[in-house]
């Protein structure tokens, strides 16, 4: 089998969860990896242990939700490791409530950092992948893209990544780039914590309950959508592109 040829990978909200889980997953593949993060030194924890394990990683601190930061951080990791030819945009924040209690802060800010921040972040990286004739793009979305309660603009902004990356996929293929969406169910995150919170129920009981609806019977975990994110990006996916990948353990209602 060859050689897998080293590739730079950018994956954004790498501090924690999904993010820090594929940044390692991608680093044990052989890749060397920009961990980026609103705070550098959140950022800078995953790369610790990238590096710990024998990889090659280094932290970036930006807002992806503002031009100038993210074309200065995509910049920095060309300059640093060498050009990103894959991309996870997998930052992510919910403020969530129900319709009539939702602000306009809540909407925008939901919408900054999912679409915004994925459409900023491509638009800066697909250059690199474009001349470098390689390129894999894995968008974040959701199974709460089918509509969530308390969700209206996360479900929102997650089905927009949707159409995002399938019009990613059709612009760019003829440079050698596929771009896929994978759209998680329940992932034990502190993102799904904070749901927990929201509704006044203990993790733990939330959990359970989830696990009872999944057919494999249990929750997700980030390393199951790291594994996924892996294969997206791999050499051998290059056929593959324009597709959303449920990963939620089951069917979806």
């Amino acid at each position: 089998m060859a050689e897998t040829p080293r590739r730079v990978a950018l994956v954004t909200g790498g501090a924690r969860g999904i993010g820090a889980a594929t940044a390692r997953r991608l680093a044990a593949e052989g890749r060397a990896v920009a961990v980026l993060d609103l705070n550098e030194s959140d950022a800078q924890r995953t790369a610790d242990a990238i590096t710990a394990d024998g990889g090659e990683a280094v932290a970036i601190g930006a807002d992806v939700s503002d031009a100038e930061q993210v074309d200065r951080a995509v910049a920095a990791v060309a300059e640093r490791l060498g050009p990103p030819v894959i991309l996870v945009n997998n930052a992510g924040v919910i403020r969530d409530n129900l319709i009539f209690k939702m602000s306009e802060d809540d909407w925008d800010t939901v919408m900054n950092v999912h679409l915004r921040g994925a459409f900023l972040m491509t638009r800066a990286a697909q250059a690199h992948m474009t001349e470098a004739g390689f390129g894999r793009i894995v968008n974040l979305s959701s199974s709460s893209a089918q509509g969530n309660r308390g969700q209206v603009n996360y479900s929102a902004a997650k089905a927009g990544m949707q159409g995002f990356t399938k019009t990613l996929a059709i612009e760019l293929g003829k440079f050698g780039v596929t771009a896929n969406a994978v759209a998680p169910g329940f992932i034990e995150t502190d993102m799904t914590a904070a749901t927990a919170a929201r509704v006044g129920v203990d993790f733990d009981d939330f959990k359970k309950a989830a696990a009872g609806n999944i057919p494999v019977r249990r929750t997700g975990r980030p390393e199951d959508i790291a594994n996924t994110i892996a294969f997206l990006t791999g050499e051998e996916a290059g056929f593959v592109s324009g597709q959303v990948i449920y990963v939620a353990g089951g069917p979806l209602d």
